[in-house]
């Protein structure tokens, strides 16, 4: 049997061993009258994972399980404006709470297939989410009624299985019996696997008892472990690999490196080798940006050439949680060979060619760090160039793309966490350095505009549940018609972020892509600085606004205390030229174009 055969198996076998220790309760015969109604065991396992915070909208069929979410005494309902909003409210909840999930609530079919897009952005970003759905009653289900919110056919599975298609796991609860494990067995497979999952809760199981002694036992965070034999394997083929790069050896960090749960480990790793690093585009902030080995971002062509010198002509690549999608690699065009590459992720490692799978980074990278220690003063001569970002002089007052990121990089502070929308925001961020403890929010690879502002709901609140800085949204005129009714949430619930509104007059990054001058990305431009206050806001008492036309302007406001302050939810409109955009964003338009075409 091959090396990976074997890995293959012990992967395997590994995984079961977990799911029985998961499901293994404490032999305990509970005390006369110790149960509890399914909806209070969905919540105390949420409580367990650190949930706070439930978002969704009311509905007839998840109206039972909300009597108690209300009386609850730590699960908060958040209510959103529509089902879209709380799929990317819980993904935002999810990024900033590292280590918890995030969650929400819909009814059957109308209300969940409107959080469909936002579950599967979470899908495709290893974003930790529960997707509740409150469903029909079990004998409903059964006589299948031509009940409102169906297909009308009969089909009450229908969504079910369009659930498949976008989280890792699901279940349909259908009894008493096995509702506790098949809540665990979901749970389990969303925080191991930092995917979404999907639960059906019926509304006649929502009041049943069952037995409360699994709560006793928590569930099981950490993934599989790595089968020791094939571990050491790994390590060897790694080790022979670094004797042959003369200790020549980059780090390059990506997104699944924070999703996964590895920054502590990776924290060793850079401080025990001294290895430089860099991250890619979705990797931002895992590493905080002002370490003195920290190079900036790699992406592919579109790098700082300086940047792009480094990574590209080292004799090793050591890549942690890699996610190669086109934005993500400046359209595929990383120039880095296999032969020179080790990557490491959450449920594999690949040598060159080589997978071996059933080995996960979270176990493999302290012995990797262990190795990898002594060649801590050679890596300490490789040069790295130094992440910065001047603000440039221009002859003008116009608030320029070039100028505007490296300023608003000064108004940063520690802890602050940043969200920025997918095009011009998140292109401009990327080679300006963030502060230490800074929180980098941002959706590269799903790329569904309009979701920072959910996104920003939930991030503001983990934010203020773990007491970091402000809360900073850089979102496009474009992008927030979209989902803009989710600012009446914020200012309901008193968070405050500083919305950061870019008026550039449309859709920036689809011009570049394609229609230049086409009237199809012409947006109307609303009233900007009245919409605090017609979503619910006091100007000047728990809201205000801004607009700002020159550089001097947003110089002033930025320096301005009171404004930096943060204590009420404030939206600044920037006057922007139409057909200006980031650099990065135009040399990765011009790429996209030229794969669209064929």
């Amino acid at each position: 049997m091959s090396t990976q055969s074997v890995a293959n198996l012990q992967s395997e076998v590994s995984r079961l061993r977990h799911e029985l220790q998961t499901l293994k309760v404490e032999d305990q015969v509970p005390a006369a009258g110790d149960t509890i109604t399914i909806a209070d065991y969905l919540l105390e396992r949420l409580t367990q994972l650190g949930v706070t915070q439930l978002f969704g909208v009311p509905g007839d069929f998840n109206l039972g399980f909300l009597d108690y979410v209300e009386s609850h005494s730590k699960v908060e309902w958040v209510g959103n404006c529509n089902e879209l909003n709380a799929a990317y409210a819980a993904d935002g909840y999810a990024r900033v709470k590292e280590g918890s999930i995030g969650a929400l609530l819909t009814t059957f079919g109308v209300g969940e297939l409107s959080a469909t897009n936002g579950i599967a952005g979470a899908f495709s970003e290893h974003v930790p989410v529960l997707h509740i759905a409150g469903v029909p009653s079990t004998s409903q289900q059964k006589s299948k009624p031509m009940l409102h919110h169906t297909l009308g056919d009969g089909r009450f599975d229908a969504y079910y299985k369009a659930s498949q298609q976008f989280t890792i796991s699901q279940a349909s609860l259908t009894d008493a019996a096995s509702a506790g494990a098949e809540i665990d067995r979901v749970l389990t497979d969303c925080v191991v696997s930092a995917r979404p999952v999907y639960l059906m809760l019926p509304t006649d199981l929502v009041h049943e008892k069952i037995p409360a002694k699994r709560l006793r036992t928590p569930l099981n965070r950490e993934p599989p472990a790595n089968d020791p034999e094939s571990e050491e394997f790994v390590l060897d083929e790694i080790m022979k690999l670094v004797g042959q790069a003369d200790e020549d050896i980059i780090i390059l960090v990506d997104a699944c490196a924070g999703r996964h749960n590895v920054k502590a480990e990776l924290a060793e790793l850079v401080r025990k080798t001294g290895f430089p690093v860099y991250a890619a585009p979705m990797g931002k902030s895992v590493v905080p940006e002002t370490y003195e080995r920290y190079g900036g971002i790699y992406v592919g062509s579109i790098s700082r050439p300086e940047v792009r010198e480094k990574v590209e002509n080292a004799k090793l690549i050591l890549s942690i949680g890699g996610l190669k999608s086109d934005f993500n690699t400046g359209n595929f065009t990383y120039h880095i060979p296999v032969q020179r590459t080790i990557e490491l992720h959450s449920d594999h490692t690949r040598i060159q060619f080589a997978a071996y799978h059933g080995i996960g980074m979270k176990h493999l990278l302290p012995k990797l760090t262990a190795r990898l220690q002594p060649l801590h003063e050679g890596a300490r001569q490789l040069v790295v160039p130094k992440f910065d970002a001047p603000v440039p002089t221009e002859d003008n007052q116009i608030i320029s793309q070039a100028w505007l990121w490296p300023r608003v990089a000064q108004f940063f502070r520690s802890n602050d966490v940043i969200v920025t929308e997918t095009g011009t925001s998140s292109f401009g961020m990327l080679d300006v350095p963030l502060p230490d403890g800074a929180v980098y929010v941002s959706q590269i690879l799903w790329g569904s505009i309009g979701w920072t502002v959910g996104s920003t709901l939930g991030a503001a609140l983990a934010a203020r549940e773990l007491g970091l800085g402000r809360t900073l949204l850089f979102v496009g005129d474009g992008s927030i018609q979209l989902t803009v009714q989710e600012l009446s949430t914020m200012i309901r619930l008193g968070v405050k972020p500083i919305i950061f509104l870019l008026n550039n007059s449309g859709y920036t990054i689809e011009r570049y892509l394609h229609g230049y001058n086409a009237h199809y990305n012409d947006i109307s431009n609303w009233r900007w600085t009245s919409l605090l206050s017609t979503l619910g806001g006091v100007e000047g008492t728990n809201c205000q606004s801004h607009i700002v036309k020159t550089k001097d302007e947003l110089d002033a406001l930025l320096k301005n205390e009171a404004f930096a302050k943060a204590d009420k939810i404030q939206l600044v409109e920037m006057i922007m030229e139409k057909h200006d955009a980031p650099k990065g964003l135009k040399v990765q338009a011009e790429l996209s174009g030229k794969t669209n075409k064929g």
